[in-house]
């Protein structure tokens, strides 16, 4: 492995200290039932549509809105836009929505601040130039005819389970969008709001809502979007009781999807089209389900300083995990009462029925983990195998429970692997390229494809449970990643912005079963995160690497990108290398004296190119993880192999 030499062959200090005001933060963050639950940040697209929903409700003039208006200004650019990320460009729908939300909650469109709002959408087409979903929006406050919008017609339910173009077909979260889209796009509920209440004055004459259909001749496109014109044709001339049953159908689909879950997906867009169905269905604002739907959204809102802002959902569970494998790395033994109460919590959630999965997934006993505290038809792949390193590290009072459950587990992670030997997120092959044609598919968001970085995860948590090359899964997944792998020699990273996060994870993955970290292919992976190291020691990526990929590895410094980047090189052997060391030291340098780490910057993805996030615990845990690991290895020790080696053999190949 590359050393340094010279000056350079020191190594940075990592004392006991730091360890302890990191784990010792992470503690007193902890809930009282062992559970970790950060805020999990969006963007004002959130807090805009809230408002628009408030205002179909006819409750816009809430204080609850005038106070999410209050936190969209603060969020405002400089030329008066609103981006959807951190020093991101302008969003034209963010900025519609954002422009409409503010004048519902009382601003004056002689403010300022709105007329350069007003003039930066105008100077883009206007509000017909919106995505689909933000037109939904309009359509539903009389601002555009429905005809303005594409059609989601409810009789996408009767389609085969199996079919390309069915339901199944898309990804889980836009799955729960379509159902309730379709019982919106079918009954078209308005509340037309007029006079000072529209936004007439958003609207460019002789601008329509006509996509770009790209270059000319038979394009799928171009198809869907006949089809879509031909589908509004058929809902004037239709009989009303075959439409009426599609509805009936969409509805039972709904209602059967609201058990046991907090909101249709537990996420924040079908929580929202939910309330808005149930309205358009007959439920009373004071019905007992519409209360239930309202009540789910609305603990969504964090009330703070005079100001409203909107988390998309909670992450309860990945937050666990991760907090969990970091104050163990940490120091904290398995019998601690920190680790014994956050195991018990999520032996607790795991998933022992069929979800969704199952309609193209593997004839297995149900297990899993989802994403949030309750959404049991999604269960997580990600989840899943994070959860599986964090119980291996807990108390031996849970052993029996834990080899059980990791049993189920593996034989679901294992069945859900998907054709090209990758993982995807929630489903099995939902990689139809056709349906990103569709009309509404313009959230980026319809498949749900193989990614590297929960491929690599899963086959770390196989790697620690005993698994080798030799295995089936593994070897399918190592032609996957070799397929994948950027010119460069990073990876992309869907889940976690971007490269760095993809290229840390491939790393810490072939690591756990004992690949050969000398392969060409490895090295070319180290060579490009000492490329990509800032002068400072710091790693840091922005999220416009997914809009341009030449931006790989460039971005501002911080934490939490540092840290996947030194643990990263940690597992492909580089302990000495001068990029470690320097790396470590700017964490060193930059923990604050309560134990946790500064980070403005956005580091989660949601859709790449549409929606990211910030995880508020990344900035402690990932750094925690990658300082306890560098300690130890520094040591002479394997801190990741010392925490769960006890249980390889009981558990390989479970």
């Amino acid at each position: 492995m590359a050393q340094s030499d010279g000056a350079e062959s020191g190594v940075a200090s990592v004392t006991e200290a730091n360890l302890e005001r990191a784990v010792g933060w992470l503690q007193g963050e902890q809930k009282s039932d062992g559970h970790w639950c950060a805020e999990l940040e969006g963007d004002t697209i959130l807090e805009s549509e809230y408002v628009l929903l408030m205002a179909y409700l006819g409750r816009h003039k809430s204080r609850d809105c005038f106070e999410a208006g209050k936190y969209m200004l603060s969020k405002q650019n400089a030329e008066g836009g609103w981006a959807i990320h951190p020093g991101g460009p302008s969003d034209l729908s963010a900025t519609v929505k954002a422009y409409y939300a503010l004048k519902l909650a009382g601003l004056s469109t002689d403010d300022p601040r709105m007329t350069k709002a007003r003039e930066l959408i105008l100077a883009r087409g206007g509000a017909m130039r919106s995505n689909s979903f933000t037109r939904f929006y309009l359509a539903l406050l009389g601002q555009i005819p429905y005809s303005d919008t594409p059609c989601v017609p409810p009789e996408l339910l009767y389609l085969p389970k199996k079919l390309p173009f069915s339901i199944y077909a898309m990804s889980s979260w836009t799955r729960d969008m379509v159902v309730t889209l379709s019982i919106m796009s079918a009954l078209k509920p308005c509340r037309k709001l007029e006079g000072a209440e529209g936004i007439a004055e958003l609207f460019v004459p002789g601008v329509k809502s006509t996509p770009d259909l790209g270059p000319k001749g038979i394009t799928w496109k171009r198809f869907f979007f006949a089809a879509d014109r031909l589908i509004k044709v058929y809902e004037k001339v239709a009989p009303g009781f075959i439409r009426g049953r599609a509805v009936k159908k969409a509805h039972h689909w709904m209602l059967e999807h609201l058990e046991n879950s907090d909101g249709l997906g537990a996420i924040f867009p079908p929580m929202v089209y939910t309330i808005v169905a149930l309205k358009a269905l007959g439920y009373s604002d004071d019905s007992t389900l519409q209360r239930w739907a309202i009540d789910k959204l609305d603990e969504l809102l964090i009330r703070e300083n005079g100001t409203v802002r909107v988390q998309p959902c909670f992450s309860p569970v990945w937050d666990t995990a991760i907090a969990a494998i970091a104050v163990s790395d940490g120091g904290l033994t398995g019998d601690h009462e920190a680790m014994e109460k956050s195991c018990r919590w999520l032996l607790d959630k795991e998933i022992r029925v069929k979800g969704d999965w199952a309609v193209r997934g593997p004839d297995v006993e149900p297990s899993g983990w989802h994403f949030q505290y309750a959404n049991q038809f999604n269960a997580d792949v990600d989840d899943t195998a994070m959860v599986l390193l964090a119980l291996l590290r807990g108390p031996e009072s849970l052993r029996a429970e834990t080899e059980a459950a990791t049993k189920r587990a593996v034989a679901w992670l294992i069945g859900m692997q998907n054709r090209d030997g990758g993982w995807a997120a929630f489903d099995i092959d939902i990689d139809n390229e056709v349906l990103t044609a569709v009309p509404f598919a313009d959230h980026n968001a319809m498949l749900d494809p193989s990614c590297v970085d929960i491929t690599l995860r899963i086959v770390e948590i196989l790697g620690v449970l005993g698994y080798r090359q030799d295995h089936p899964a593994i070897a399918k997944a190592l032609k996957y990643l070799w397929k994948t792998q950027e010119p460069e020699g990073c990876w992309f990273g869907r889940w976690g912005v971007n490269y760095i996060y993809g290229t840390w994870q491939a790393l810490q993955g072939l690591q756990a079963i004992g690949y050969d970290m000398t392969d060409p292919r490895v090295r070319q992976a180290v060579e490009w995160l000492q490329a990509v190291q800032q002068p400072c020691g710091g790693w840091g990526e922005t999220c416009a690497t997914y809009e341009d990929p030449s931006l790989k590895g460039t971005g501002k410094v911080t934490a939490s990108q540092t840290a996947w980047a030194v643990l990263g090189l940690l597992a492909a052997g580089e302990t000495k290398s001068a990029a470690v060391r320097r790396g470590v030291e700017w964490l060193v340098a930059h923990q604050n004296e309560a134990g946790d780490w500064t980070e403005d910057e956005w580091t989660g993805t949601g859709f790449p190119k549409v929606f990211y996030l910030k995880y508020h615990y990344y900035r402690v845990s990932f750094p925690l993880m990658a300082l306890a690991r560098y300690r130890a290895a520094v040591a002479g020790g394997d801190h990741a192999a010392q925490s769960t080696g006890a249980r390889k053999t009981e558990l390989s190949h479970a």
